[in-house]
C-alpha cells in the first residue's frame, strides 16, 4: 500500500441557512427560500451535522491532515480556528467574481482544488456525511494513488425515469438531471454514457484531475457560473468521476445500503435502518420533505450517536 505519510485533506461545505445577514444576502439576489428543492429550507438548514461529521472524522479517521471548511462568510460558533488542522475558506478566495455570491453547491463544487494549500489527495464531504466506522487511506486510494470510486449501479433507472416523464408527466428531480447532464457531457467527449449514479457520500479526488476536468469543459462550466441556486444546466461534480472512469484513473466499486446508507430525515424507519445495516457512510439528508421536527430528531440522534467533544471544538 502507498504510505501517504498525512498527506490526505478533507473539505466541507458548510452553510447557516439561519444567519440573518446570510438570509439577507440571499434574498436580495433570489428571493426567500421555498419548497421547491433548489431552493427550500433544507437545501440550508444547520442541524449541527458538521460538528458530529467531525467528530467522526476525528474517531475514525484521525490520519487527516487538514480539515478544510468552505463558507460564505461564516463560522461555526462552536469551532475552534485555533486548531492547526482547521482552516475556513470563504467564496471569495475560490469562486470568480462573476459566480458570487453564490447558493449552488453545484458551482461551488468545481472551484475545490483551488483552496490554497489543499493537498493533491483530498477527499470532500458535504456537512451531513457521516462515518460509521473506522477508515484507512487504503478505503480511498488504491497502492497506484487513484482514486476508489463508490458508485450505485441503476441499469433500469434511465427507463424508469423515461417512463414517469412521459406517462405521469413528472418531472426529473433537479439532482437526476444535473448528474445526468455530467453524463452526457462526458459521453459527447469520451464516447461513452455511464449509466451510474455516485454514492451521495464521502468521496475521494486528485487536485490535478479537477483542474484536468475543469481545463477540458471550462466553457461549458463557465456557462453555470451565475446559476445563484441550482438550475436544470448545472453540471453536478459526478463529472470528475465520469472522466476518471473514461480515462481510466480510477477503482470502481459498487455499494448497497450496507455499505454508504442515504438516510432520508424525515423517514422514521431509517433509523432502524442505519442500525440494522451498519454501514461504513452514511448521509443525513435533508429536503423539501423534511420539516423541523424531523431536524430536531437528527440533533438528538447525532449528540447521542458521537456525543464526545472534539479537538476541534471550543
Amino acid at each position: 500500500m502507498k504510505n501517504f505519510n498525512n498527506e490526505i485533506d478533507i473539505v466541507y461545505l458548510w452553510v447557516d441557512g439561519s444567519d440573518p445577514v446570510w438570509q439577507a444576502k440571499r434574498n436580495i439576489i433570489i428571493g426567500k427560500s421555498n419548497e421547491k428543492s433548489t431552493n427550500c429550507k433544507g437545501r440550508y438548514a444547520n442541524n449541527d451535522e458538521l460538528k458530529y461529521s467531525m467528530r467522526s472524522i476525528e474517531k475514525y479517521a484521525p490520519w487527516i491532515r487538514k480539515i478544510f471548511i468552505v463558507t460564505d462568510n461564516q463560522i461555526p460558533e462552536w469551532l475552534d480556528q485555533s486548531n492547526p488542522k482547521i482552516k475556513v475558506i470563504d467564496h471569495t478566495e475560490i469562486l470568480p467574481p462573476e459566480a458570487l455570491p453564490c447558493f449552488n453547491s453545484s458551482v461551488i463544487e468545481h472551484f475545490l482544488y483551488k483552496i490554497p494549500g489543499l493537498s493533491e489527495h483530498f477527499l470532500f464531504a458535504n456537512d451531513d456525511m457521516l462515518l460509521n466506522k473506522p477508515v484507512s487511506p487504503d478505503t480511498f486510494y488504491a497502492e497506484d494513488g487513484l482514486p476508489i470510486i463508490r458508485i450505485i449501479h441503476s441499469r433500469l433507472r434511465d427507463w424508469f425515469l423515461l417512463f414517469k416523464q412521459k406517462f405521469f408527466r413528472i418531472p426529473l428531480k433537479n439532482y437526476v438531471q444535473i448528474i445526468r447532464n455530467s453524463a452526457k457531457l462526458v459521453e459527447n467527449k469520451f464516447g461513452t454514457y455511464y449509466n451510474v449514479k455516485p454514492h451521495h457520500n464521502i468521496d475521494a479526488y486528485l487536485k490535478s484531475d479537477c483542474k484536468h476536468v475543469e481545463l477540458i469543459f471550462k466553457d461549458e462550466i463557465d456557462k453555470t457560473l451565475s446559476n445563484r441556486v441550482r438550475q436544470a444546466n448545472d453540471i453536478q461534480r459526478s463529472i470528475y468521476t465520469f472522466v476518471a472512469i473514461a480515462e481510466k484513473r480510477c477503482h470502481l466499486i459498487e455499494v448497497t445500503q450496507k455499505t454508504s446508507f442515504r438516510f432520508h430525515i424525515q423517514n422514521i424507519k431509517h433509523y432502524d435502518k442505519l442500525k440494522r445495516y451498519n454501514p461504513v457512510f452514511f448521509c443525513m439528508n435533508d429536503s423539501e420533505y423534511a420539516n423541523d421536527e424531523d431536524r430536531k430528531r437528527v440533533q438528538v440522534f447525532l449528540s447521542k450517536r458521537f456525543p464526545e467533544k472534539s479537538k476541534f471544538e471550543k
